[in-house]
């Protein structure tokens, strides 16, 4: 049996598989997101850079010899079931590049595909942007504004009555568990960022950088959910946890020597020529505990700088560049809640991580801690 018509049955197996389950997005409450009451356990898979293009008709790069017949964006896509079966996240984050725009006959049928095992499996999902999904059928607003319109999306186009840059800025709040004293209270804090393409100022070449209105909004937010989770009854000791994704890298991802983060760097860091200061803004609010990049497909690694790992997923897709040998990959985070005093479930005691690669064992690799409670974690 051919390579393609392997594939074509591993899908067809998937769509099934998920069609005859709950009807319910998986982890809904109200529309939001909430703890598992069992586990304590909030999960969330981060998928970077599919570069998604026309489904089959779309060849495979960086692949090995052996690889290349009947390889297409359809692998990504078996990758893509094969990994939320194994992993059964919360939420998925695709942060960017989601597809290759310029190869794409059509950019919303493409983004329908690329996303299509998430929504096969009612799973929430949310997305932001990256520097190519705008460069083919639709502008950078027409894209997003796709991407808030499909099913089971917790993607927001911007806040409302906010003047931001970009598009896809938005956060989401991940409940205690229900039934306990933080069951309405967010016990965890998601940013998304859209930290844009290429810079329009004509004097300074390269990437685009998260703007002053974006920080401006971040601040503000994280603020906001700080004041409410510490001062509003039950009133808790300290801000819950955040965790921030965005697509391109910032300039301090550039810091670190191979003794100092956990995976791997295989190419330059390519964040924008201009430092906007987004880290410093992140490290002053005071609740990030880490942040996700895509962007650059041959690293993997996480790093601490100033109390915030800083963390690339590694490349997916696999009509994106790659390294031939070196298994596509994604990145698992799973927070964990504490047990009180009295047996119930509390805020967020721990915060781990791992990649899955696509290989016939879907092996997990690199599994640390990116924050506890109460230690200085160097990861």
């Amino acid at each position: 049996m051919g390579l393609g018509i392997r594939l074509l049955l591993l899908l067809l197996v998937g769509a099934a598989a998920a069609a005859a389950g709950s009807k319910e997005v998986k982890g809904s409450v109200g529309g939001g997101l909430r703890f598992r009451r069992g586990s304590g356990t909030f999960k969330v898979v981060q998928v970077a850079d599919m570069h998604y293009a026309d489904g089959g008709r779309t060849g495979c790069l960086d692949v090995l010899p052996s690889q290349v017949a009947g390889c297409s964006d359809l692998n990504t896509t078996a990758f893509l079931y094969r990994l939320f079966r194994a992993e059964d996240p919360d939420l998925v984050v695709f942060t960017g590049d989601n597809i290759y725009g310029a190869d794409a006959t059509n950019a919303a049928k493409s983004m329908d595909a690329a996303i299509a095992p998430a929504i096969d499996m009612k799973l929430p999902w949310a997305a932001v942007l990256g520097n190519h999904d705008q460069e083919g059928t639709l502008s950078r607003e027409g894209v997003m504004r796709h991407l808030v319109g499909m099913k089971n999306t917790l993607s927001r186009f911007n806040p409302e009555g906010v003047e931001i840059d970009n598009y896809g800025n938005y956060n989401l709040e991940v409940g205690g568990v229900e039934g306990t004293l933080l069951a309405n209270k967010s016990a965890l804090n998601l940013y998304f960022l859209d930290s844009g393409d290429y810079s329009t100022v004509p004097s300074i070449g390269g990437y685009d950088w998260i703007k002053p209105s974006q920080q401006f909004w971040f601040q503000q937010t994280s603020s906001n959910i700080q004041t409410k989770y510490m001062k509003e009854q039950p009133k808790q000791k300290e801000p819950a946890p955040g965790l921030v994704y965005f697509h391109i890298p910032l300039p301090e991802f550039s810091s670190f020597k191979a003794s100092h983060f956990r995976g791997v760097k295989q190419e330059p860091i390519s964040s924008p020529s201009i430092n906007s200061g987004f880290f410093a803004t992140m490290v002053e609010a005071r609740d990030v505990k880490a942040a996700f990049v895509g962007h650059d497909h041959l690293n993997d690694f996480c790093g601490k700088l100033d109390g915030i790992q800083l963390c690339y997923a590694g490349g997916f897709g696999y009509h994106a560049y790659g390294k031939a040998g070196w298994s596509r990959r994604a990145r698992v985070v799973s927070v964990q809640l504490e047990k009180t005093g009295s047996g119930e479930w509390g805020g967020v005691k721990s915060i781990r991580t791992w990649k899955r690669l696509d290989n016939p064992h879907l092996t997990t690799i690199d599994s640390q801690v990116l924050w506890s409670r109460g230690s200085n974690v160097e990861g």
